[in-house]
């Protein structure tokens, strides 16, 4: 248990670094993954190749495909557009160009402003982001990230300007009408100077990854891509990068491989099933239970910790990954909207969608995953086979690592091990509970999203304690961004507690391997428990 700060290193430093400006990249894209998922399902449901592009006249007017002469429907919108043959004519708008076009930027525009200064940049962000949108003919996505947190940091710095020296009765006034102006000049701005310059940068980034398509060198992010996602940058590279400009090519084609570069599911299944047959210990144990969390729940931090415990199997990961991102790119798989989670649950859906081929695509995607995951598969297992013996016998010579070995194999502490660890001598002690003077009242899981891990852990934490009789205590889980210095207990991976004590220095950090079924939760229980029935 971690109970006190403790000197980063300046590697540390850098790796928080990266993760805090990485989590506020995909800060943007998270919250907002329900709206990707709407559109990709209006999308795949009612554009004119859509499941239901024939159900006339309801697809015609969603899709927004059909003639308004013909169909006759009053009060939707529409618009001229010429037909193949040269003829104009008024076809629906519908919903999904309105939804790619402006919904989608200016809710991550929106999520920027409030990121950066609540509400009021919210406001002013979505303001000034309308201005870029229609200054481009392109779903302006990478304008949207860039204009919403820097609307909200101007006027953060606006405010401060006459920050206590209004007269009172005219703050309401003077918050509206500076708000209007400056959200008014932002939009002009724009419309004439940011809206271009970034259709320059969506264009010179769209070309590196044609070029990378075009040479054959796709496979290559792999190299980058599967290490940082054990390093908790995985939502970063998924949603903060890839998300953005996946979304211009689904504009384009009806798909994109970007999507399914971080989000294919079948390295860490290859990583899992290896543990499950050649592993040791506990993590040849809890393998298995992970393997559902990974593969139909979507939550890829699970397999992270089992990476991190035998470095040599990232190796396994960027080939596993590489060869998907191959298969994908020699067939051409590719998702219609975001897999997020990375379910297979959701890939299949993303796959699936008449947008982007159909059955033919989806089969495509599932062969990327099975191949993914059986390269990964059989790398890890020369590389875990190679090591048995050594680790077996570090499992042996190891009194403490033995232990909690034990304890994780088993999913709970014990008498007998706490006997055994206190006569392991102090450095085994210092391995024990909890303690602290601090009452706690308010636990929390924090992970990069607070989404996914942090809310499976938080499930497991609030069923032990609820069975121990204790009600008063609340168990929630949170990004890490989003401490506010509330929380009594902080629960996090070993990679991100440093993260998290800088937020909120003040509370107790605990630190574990696996949010699934650490032992150390039996500790923390045992904690409340004790400061219930004191």
């Amino acid at each position: 248990m971690t109970t006190a700060s403790t000197p980063t290193s300046g590697a540390n430093k850098a790796r928080v670094g990266v993760q805090r400006f990485g989590t506020f990249l995909s800060g943007m894209i998270m919250p907002n993954i329900a709206a990707f998922i709407a559109w990709g399902f209006i999308t795949m449901l009612f554009i004119s190749a859509g499941w239901l592009g024939q159900w006339y006249p309801v697809a015609d007017l969603l899709g927004g495909f059909g003639n308004a002469g013909e169909i006759g429907w009053q009060g939707a919108r529409t618009a001229l557009t010429e037909g193949a043959d040269g003829a104009t004519f008024q076809q629906y708008i519908g919903l999904v160009g309105p939804m790619i076009t402006y919904l989608l930027p200016l809710l991550i525009a929106n999520t920027g402003g409030r990121m950066i200064y609540g509400e009021r940049g919210g406001v002013v962000a979505t303001i000034a982001t309308m201005g870029v949108i229609v200054g481009t003919d392109i779903p302006m996505f990478l304008g949207a990230m860039i204009m919403g947190p820097l609307a909200g940091y101007i006027t953060k710095q606006m405010d401060r300007i006459w920050d206590g020296k209004i007269k009172p009765g005219f703050e309401m006034l003077v918050n509206n009408f500076s708000a209007g102006i400056l959200g008014m000049l932002l939009a002009i701005v724009g419309f004439f100077v940011f809206g271009p310059a970034m259709l320059g940068v969506s264009a010179f980034l769209g070309g590196i990854v044609d070029w990378l398509v075009g040479f054959n060198l796709l496979p290559l992010l792999s190299i980058v891509v599967e290490p940082a996602k054990v390093l908790f940058l995985n939502n970063a590279i998924n949603h903060g990068v890839f998300t953005p400009l996946a979304l211009e090519q689904v504009a384009e084609s009806g798909k994109s491989i970007l999507f399914l570069i971080e989000a294919n599911p079948g390295p860490g299944l290859g990583l899992l099933l290896a543990f499950t047959f050649f592993g040791v210990g506990s993590a040849k144990a809890s393998a298995p239970g992970a393997i559902v969390i990974q593969f139909l729940g979507g939550i890829h931090e699970i397999y992270f910790p089992y990476a991190l415990s035998k470095p040599a199997t990232i190796l396994a990961l960027i080939a596993g990954g590489a060869t998907g991102v191959t298969t994908n790119m020699l067939f051409g798989g590719g998702l219609a909207f975001p897999a997020a989670p990375g379910s297979i649950i959701a890939v299949t859906a993303a796959a699936s969608s008449p947008a982007a081929g159909g059955v033919g695509n989806l089969l495509v995607v599932y062969l990327s995953v099975i191949l993914a995951a059986a390269v990964t598969f059989l790398i890890t297992a020369v590389i875990l086979r190679a090591s048995r013996k050594r680790d077996l016998a570090a499992e042996g010579d190891t009194f403490s690592a033995a232990i909690a070995q034990t304890e994780a194999n088993k999913g709970k502490s014990s008498a007998a091990m706490d006997s055994l660890r206190a006569s392991g001598g102090a450095a085994a002690a210092a391995e024990g509970g909890v303690l602290t003077d601090k009452t706690v009242k308010n636990i929390v899981f924090a992970c990069d999203a607070g989404m996914g891990s942090s809310a499976m852990g938080a499930s497991v934490l609030r069923n032990k304690i609820k069975k121990a009789g204790v009600e008063d205590v609340a168990v929630t889980n949170k990004a890490i961004a989003n401490l506010d210095g509330s929380e009594d207990l902080i629960i996090t991976q070993q990679q991100l507690t440093d993260r998290a004590r800088g937020v909120n220095p003040g509370a107790l950090h605990v630190s574990v391997d696996n949010f699934m079924n650490s032992p150390k939760y039996d500790e923390v229980v045992k904690l409340v428990v004790d400061q219930h029935d004191a």
